[in-house]
Parts: structure tokens; C-alpha cells; sequence
């Protein structure tokens, strides 16, 4: 069924405040587990070494905070905080339509922080993604003085989202984070099913093909190919630093795998190394630029038994999400 839900303001409030405490405790397990009340364990949890590979950021996995070392090396975006620094919304309950979100990242002491270390091209990046992954959006926002972050961002619909804070602090000996917290859009809530799997997806034109296997804690080759016309686009454009950039989102939860292509060409072929933590049904997006425009192409992919290949024939895919820049 696919019957609208209203979601008043007060309500949407509850949700993103509620929603964004539960994310600093405790980290959904993955798609078709049973979940354990207290911990949220996730099976095949990776090593430190294959979460650096994941996300293509070393540091990135959650620290305890009595030793500072790896604790079960939890995906990026499933806390609000970690290692002493938390991702603050200044505006958790936007407007369905073209909102300003404003957010800040704030230090143990409850300051904002100003200082970051640029890492491909950006502070800070920024994504919020529905929570049935049918939306995504990678935004470039605009830092203030004081450090209070602004972009504008175009959501659909009403519902939840996620917004994901991807940056490494400029102090010294800081590590690369990845922070979560929770956004919910006030009115009538009609969630779709996550796309079908498919290894072909178009966009404006362009059609991307995913090849490779997604491995649950094994790093694995995707190569994605961009042709247009049926001729293979061999001039795509840097973007971010590097001539494609992906993001891994893991349905359920919205585990956050953040990677970087492999060295290679400007296309038709743009490679990623990517580490699954766990088995389960994920959604990729492949940013690529060509002609000067950012496009997104969008893949429902699944894992499972320790070995999913990303199947060879199947229909096209759209994106339904898009980009906006702040």
C-alpha cells in the first residue's frame, strides 16, 4: 500500500529531535536481521583497514571513547557525534519545496567550529538523502565567519531525510568523521519502494553502466561506464578532484560509505574500490560532470552470502534525486 501519512510540523519536530538522540546511542542493524534491543550490532563488521577502503577517508570509523580505538568499526552517518564533535541543525523541519538548511559542526565544548582541512575540493561535504532513498541530494554549502553552515536544498516530499556532514577538522592530529543527524519535511508522507535492482541507469541522456561485486567485508572493484548515444563519453570533467564520486547508502539504516574512484582516465569508465559492512540491499550515486553540468546516476544494488554480483542485463533506472549548490 502506499497511503499518505500526515506529518504536522509538531510531529515532523519530534521526529527529527527524537529521531537524531536515537542515532547518538545506537546504530540500526541491516536489512533483514533481527535487531538487538541494546546494541545494534552489524554482522560482518569490517576492520579498521577495510573501513578506511570503504569510505576512501582513513579515520572514519566510530572510536570508543575510553581508548580511542576501534570499536566494532561502525559505518559513517549513524551518529549525530563522535570523536568530540557533533552536527548541530539549526533548522531540523524544513519546508516541503526549496528550504535554507543551516547546520554547524561544534567541538566537546559546545563551540562551533571554523577550521576545516580541505579533501577533494571541499571543507565540508554535504548530503541529505530521503529515508527511502528514492531522493538524493550532494549540496555544496557556503561556511559564515561564525561557523554556521547555509545551502539551499530542494526536498520533494514530505517524510524523513538524513543529512550526512562529511569533513576533517583542521586542529592538529584530527581524523576524518562522517556525521548523521535527522531532518523531517512536515506534510501528507507517501513512501516508495525502493528502486528495482538494475545495472543500467539514465540520466539527462546519458546512460551509466555498474559492473563489479559488492562484497559484505571484502573490498571489491565497481566500474561504472558513461555513454551517451550509445557512444562512450571519454571527456568527463573532474569533479570533486577526481573525474567521478560515489556514495553508498545502505537501506534501512542509512549506513554511509563514502568512496573515490581508482586512478584512471577521464571515461568512459570510472572505477571505485568499495568494502559492503555487512550484507544487505544498498543504493549507490555515481556524480559525474560533462559539458559542465553535474548529473546523477542512481543503482539499487543487493549482497548477500558473502558473494553479489551486480547483475549483467536488466531496465534502465532515473535518478530521482539531483543536485543543488550552494
Amino acid at each position: 500500500m502506499n497511503t499518505g501519512v500526515k506529518i504536522t510540523a509538531f510531529a515532523a519536530a519530534l521526529a527529527a529531535t527524537f529521531g537524531t538522540a536515537y542515532g547518538v546511542g545506537k546504530g540500526v542493524g541491516p536489512v533483514g536481521e533481527p535487531q538487538k534491543a541494546e546494541h545494534g550490532d552489524h554482522a560482518a563488521t569490517p576492520t579498521p583497514s577495510q573501513s578506511a577502503a570503504a569510505d576512501g577517508h582513513a579515520g572514519h570509523g566510530a572510536q570508543t571513547p575510553a581508548t580511542g580505538t576501534a570499536a566494532a568499526e561502525l559505518p559513517g552517518g549513524l551518529q549525530v557525534s563522535q570523536d568530540g564533535y557533533t552536527l548541530a541543525l539549526e533548522t531540523p523541519v524544513p519546508a516541503v519545496g526549496k528550504s535554507v538548511l543551516k547546520f554547524s559542526i561544534k567541538d566537546a565544548a559546545g563551540r562551533k567550529v571554523t577550521a576545516f582541512t580541505t579533501e577533494h575540493g571541499k571543507e565540508l561535504h554535504f548530503i541529505v538523502a530521503s529515508r527511502d532513498l528514492n531522493t538524493f541530494r550532494h549540496l555544496h554549502p557556503v561556511k559564515a565567519a561564525d561557523g554556521t553552515w547555509s545551502v539551499d536544498a530542494d526536498l520533494p516530499a514530505a517524510g524523513g531525510y538524513k543529512a550526512f556532514a562529511d569533513f576533517k577538522p583542521a586542529a592538529p592530529g584530527a581524523q576524518g568523521v562522517t556525521l548523521g543527524a535527522d531532518l523531517a519535511v512536515p506534510g501528507t508522507y507517501a513512501p516508495k519502494p525502493l528502486p528495482a535492482v538494475a545495472p543500467t541507469a539514465t540520466v539527462d541522456g546519458y546512460q551509466v553502466r555498474l559492473g563489479g561485486v559488492l562484497d559484505p567485508g571484502k573490498a571489491g572493484e565497481l566500474k561504472l561506464t558513461v555513454t551517451k548515444g550509445g557512444k562512450p563519453v571519454t571527456d568527463l570533467e573532474p569533479y570533486l578532484g577526481a573525474y567521478g564520486h560515489l556514495v553508498a547508502l545502505r537501506a534501512g539504516d542509512l549506513a554511509y560509505l563514502h568512496v573515490h574512484p581508482n586512478e584512471g582516465g577521464p571515461g568512459p569508465d570510472v572505477s571505485f574500490t568499495a568494502t559492503a559492512p555487512s550484507a544487505g540491499t544498498y543504493r549507490l550515486f555515481l556524480d559525474f560532470q560533462h559539458e559542465g553540468k553535474v548529473r546523477t546516476a542512481s543503482f539499487t544494488v543487493t549482497t548477500g552470502g558473502g558473494n553479489a554480483s551486480v547483475p549483467a542485463t536488466g531496465a534502465a533506472t532515473h535518478d530521482a534525486g539531483g543536485h543543488a549548490h550552494g
